[in-house]
């Protein structure tokens, strides 16, 4: 049974990616699209955690993290360079 929870889990958040795709191609602002961008991390690292589960091991769970980390970052400085035009002062 859990696993057509997953199975159903993945074609969810495989889903949201594909809207989320379409909302970075077709927002109407650079503020939507910085949040579609965003959002798609946090679709990945949900079909990492996933497939994880899946698959029964917890190096998943780590690179998952690892994901998460580099998402936050990389948003942060996205929005640093809209804002002000360059990352670091």
């Amino acid at each position: 049974m859990i696993t057509y929870a997953i199975f159903f889990a993945f074609g969810c958040y495989g889903l949201g990616l594909l809207m989320n795709l379409w909302r970075l191609a077709r927002g109407p602002g650079r503020a939507d699209r910085i949040l579609a961008l965003d959002t798609m991390v946090i679709n990945v690292i949900a079909l990492i955690v996933l497939y994880g589960i899946w698959q029964g091991t917890a190096v998943y769970f780590e690179a998952s993290m690892l994901v998460a980390m580099v998402g936050f970052v990389s948003t942060v400085a996205y929005c640093r360079f809209i804002l002000r035009g360059d990352i670091i002062e």
